[in-house]
């Protein structure tokens, strides 16, 4: 039985396939269409199905769109719709119904619009894919013909069920508590449950308009930075600040007991002055906005989970939401929440609403549930194989070879002080690189931070990020744990810090990603060898773009980036591709 998840209701549309419990592929659709985050900025478009990565799951398993037995959409109208939710389709124009009504206005004037796509999402997935995709979305399975019914079945799932859904469902945890913290689903914008016995049940949420999620981003635009995009600027501008800010934030941010909080209404003008214009110089009171924000998020963040922890008795903990994408608020939960364990599902954000709506609908159908599909790694996208790799560098007529051990290779040039795009097996799902589509770099150069900026077009404040072999994390970070997703920072230990200085924040702290060999054996073999010539199980790692640009999903793709940045090596398969003239000298 094979069930296909779709997130479009909001910004990172993605698709998932998942057959009898069993993840076989899932991306997002900004990978193929280049558009970030999938979409264009408000109003979102919402009637752009990710039909590019629905028709990339759907090639995946060698099916087409008449071989699914139940489509899951991660937003449920009907929250919204009241009276009107049993209407195959709505009309314009359309008023708040009672349900959902706030003094007879919607939030936004194009609320009404984006519903009305989300109803009519069922006849756009047939109907609407783009022409040169149609044959997998053909109902009668290619044969020409598009008359008849779909024959899978249609599931709206709540927003905030499906990132539930996403963290209990792919967690390493038999049972569990369950928090999820976004801006807002169709009302709820905070969720607490529990997974026991395999049953799921919601124990408390907050809806609309209390939330954490759109405080942040609404911060994140009065510092001048893009709203629903860029609040890891921020939280990484944390660092620099101090809490300043953090008494008047106090007032505005209430925890109110038994897992419930307020965000009162506010000017941001009148609270911490005027917007910072966006590429204006960043002075000490932004960074001390950012770091109030940041200390209030994660106090009101440690409450609410000592609520959960007392109200379900369970040792681990599973998140997800695009809250659970703050690295520095995991870790204060970590280290100082009731929780043993604190899993974050790696496509926190709405892109993993895909995989949880399409998880919960096929453990509702299966008979058996028993099967348990658990997330180890995030290589669920497109991969190529050499053949394709080399017909595309033949038609770029760029010089390249091909190696026997791309591996050592590779290390043989990182050691070398080389900056390396590293284009290897499958394509990441989520916002993070984690050794497939990376920009890779040794740490060892104090100088290379900024230089990497430089390459991407970054701020200059933001740090670059380590991987290190799982085996020797410990050894180079207090506590270093096992952390494949890159969700948790740990501090640099003090005697390490002057051989990795490129990856250790102004705060002491480095957001870590560990690598096994069963995770990505290419990956792991680079990063033994470069310590064979270095001593340093480490790497700089970070996402294979550059400013405003998706992460590269195709040769062609990393070709482009190649060519177009600073980069000195690309490593793409078993070929090699080196800027001789660009090559920067040995540290």
């Amino acid at each position: 039985m094979y069930t296909l998840g779709i997130n479009a209701a909001f910004h990172d549309c993605s698709a998932c396939l998942v057959k009898d419990g069993v993840v076989v592929a899932a991306a997002e659709e900004e990978r193929f269409t280049r558009i970030k985050h999938g979409k264009r900025p408000l109003p979102f478009t919402v009637w752009q199905l990710p039909f590019h990565a629905i028709d990339y799951c759907l090639a995946q398993a060698d099916i087409a769109l008449s071989d699914v037995a139940h489509v899951a959409y991660s937003y449920d109208p009907a929250l919204q719709l009241g009276e009107r939710r049993r209407e195959a389709s709505i009309a314009l124009p359309l008023e708040p119904s009672a349900a959902f009504e706030r003094d007879g206005e919607w939030d936004a004037p194009w609320e009404p619009l984006a519903l009305s796509y989300v109803v009519n999402a069922p006849r756009q997935l047939a109907d609407g894919a783009p022409h040169h995709l149609q044959r997998r979305f053909l109902k009668n399975n290619g044969n020409g013909r598009a008359d008849g019914p779909a024959p899978y079945r249609w599931h709206f799932i709540e927003h905030h069920l499906a990132h539930e859904a996403s963290a209990f469902l792919a967690a390493p945890f038999a049972e569990c508590a369950v928090l999820t913290i976004d801006g807002r689903g169709e009302r709820a914008t905070t969720s607490y449950g529990v997974f026991r016995g395999g049953q799921y049940r919601r124990l408390k949420q907050i809806d609309y308009p209390q939330s954490l999620g759109l405080l942040y981003e609404e911060i994140t635009e009065h510092l001048g930075f893009l709203r629903s995009s860029d609040e890891y600027k921020v939280m990484a501008l944390a660092s620099y600040g101090k809490p300043a800010f953090l008494p008047r934030l106090r007032e505005l941010v209430k925890y109110e007991g038994e897992g419930a909080y307020s965000v009162a209404k506010a000017d941001w003008r009148d609270a911490f002055g005027p917007r910072r214009q966006r590429g204006a110089r960043l002075e000490q009171q932004h960074m001390d906005i950012a770091h109030s924000l940041q200390a209030v998020l994660e106090e009101t963040v440690l409450q609410m989970a000592g609520w959960l922890h007392g109200e379900t008795g369970m040792a681990d903990l599973a998140m997800a939401g695009g809250v659970g994408l703050n690295c520095v608020m995991n870790a204060r939960l970590r280290d100082r929440g009731p929780f043993e364990r604190v899993w974050v599902q790696p496509a926190a954000g709405d892109s993993g609403t895909s995989l949880g709506a399409a998880l919960w609908v096929d453990l509702q159908q299966r008979a058996d549930r028993s099967r348990r599909w658990q997330m180890d790694d995030v290589f669920l996208g497109p991969a190529y194989d050499d053949e394709a790799i080399e017909r595309q560098l033949r038609e770029s007529r760029l010089p390249y070879r091909r190696v026997p051990d791309i591996a050592q290779a590779t290390a043989e040039l990182l050691a070398q002080n080389k900056v390396v795009g590293w284009f290897q097996g499958r394509m990441e799902f989520g916002p993070r690189s984690l050794g497939a589509r990376s920009i890779l770099a040794s740490p060892i150069d104090p100088e290379m931070q900024g230089h990497l900026n430089q390459i991407k077009d970054r701020e200059d404040f933001r740090p670059v990020a380590p991987v290190v072999l799982e085996e020797q994390a410990a050894e180079w970070f207090v506590d270093g744990d096992v952390s494949p997703f890159m969700l948790f920072v740990y501090d640099v230990r003090p005697d390490k810090a002057e051989r990795i200085p490129a990856v250790r924040h102004v705060d002491g702290t480095a957001r870590v990603q560990t690598i096994n060999r069963a995770q990505h054996p290419a990956y792991y073999d680079l990063l033994q060898a470069f310590a064979a010539r270095t001593g340093v199980p480490v790497l700089i790692n970070t996402s294979f773009n550059t400013r405003g640009e998706p992460i590269v999903c195709t040769p062609r793709d990393a070709l482009e980036s190649f060519c177009t940045t600073p980069l000195d090596v690309l490593a793409i398969g078993p070929f090699l591709l080196e800027k001789h003239g660009l090559m920067r000298g040995s540290a």
